[in-house]
């Protein structure tokens, strides 16, 4: 994979060559990311749990798909790509609603699709990145990795740990070769949209963008070598207040929460 931090050379001098994978690919923002890629010029596996979406996303773009648990792939990713794989985009996640009464299977299957699923991986390309000293890991957390979503504390408290491992991945290693890329963004309209319901429709779906605006904005940060991608550029502010004075902030979010719960 030839890279250039040359934004006027644009991404294809990055990408054109390189052996990509997208988790959660079936749809949605993993899709976008997919077909993004290859016309970049990447060599493309489309996983996702459906095998029957992996394959026709992968039937569009002239990637291979590799379905089932996101969890366990890298390995035969890595084979249907030659041998090695690039960049790695952990995308499938888990829309796990609920609050702090949710049962422990539904917190324990947010924690393993939107966290350990990404720890699964980065432990299985660490190895060969390290070794080469180059490799790209990529991670959508949401900005309820970065703020909170009202309605949703598996999602919430999960994409939180999903942004710390990517935070803790950069840190550690990126004088090694890696770069890791945190994309946070609110609503996109996507079946995880739907599937947030009412707070969804509340908190995301005014400002919900395509999926395919994701993709833009992670080869624009990808370009512009940023750790954070945030395809909504509000939630900068957010987060500042958020971080500037915490209590102002969740007094804020609690009169979200009220109005959720009195809609």
């Amino acid at each position: 994979m030839s890279e250039s931090t040359d934004g006027s050379r644009g991404v294809q001098d990055a990408f054109r060559g390189a052996r990509v994978v997208v988790t959660g690919a079936g749809g949605g923002i993993g899709a976008a990311l997919a077909r993004r890629f290859a016309a970049e010029g990447a060599s493309v596996v489309v996983n996702d749990i459906d095998a029957g979406r992996a394959q026709a996303v992968a039937d569009g773009i002239g990637g291979v798909a590799v379905p089932g648990d996101a969890s366990a792939i890298v390995a035969r990713a890595r084979d249907a790509l030659g041998g090695g794989v690039d960049v790695y985009c952990a995308n499938a996640g888990l829309a796990s609603p609920g609050d702090a009464f949710a049962e422990e299977e539904v917190w324990a299957a947010a924690w393993d699709v939107n966290v350990m699923a990404h720890v699964r991986a980065a432990r299985a390309l660490l190895p060969e990145w390290l070794e080469r000293g180059s490799g790209r890991f990529v991670s959508t957390v949401s900005a309820a990795g970065l703020l909170t979503m009202v309605g949703a504390a598996p999602y919430s408290v999960s994409k939180h740990g999903a942004y710390a491992f990517a935070e803790w991945l950069s840190l550690t290693y990126r004088h090694r070769g890696l770069k890791v890329h945190a994309i946070c963004p609110q609503g996109v309209r996507t079946d995880m949209l739907t599937a947030a319901g009412s707070a969804g429709e509340l908190v995301l779906a005014p400002t919900a963008i395509e999926p395919e605006d994701v993709a833009d904005a992670l080869l624009d940060g990808i370009a512009e070598d940023r750790f954070l991608i945030l395809p909504h550029p509000e939630v900068a502010r957010y987060y500042q207040a958020r971080a500037g004075d915490p209590d102002r902030w969740l007094a804020g979010m609690n009169r979200v929460q009220r109005s959720w719960e009195d809609g």
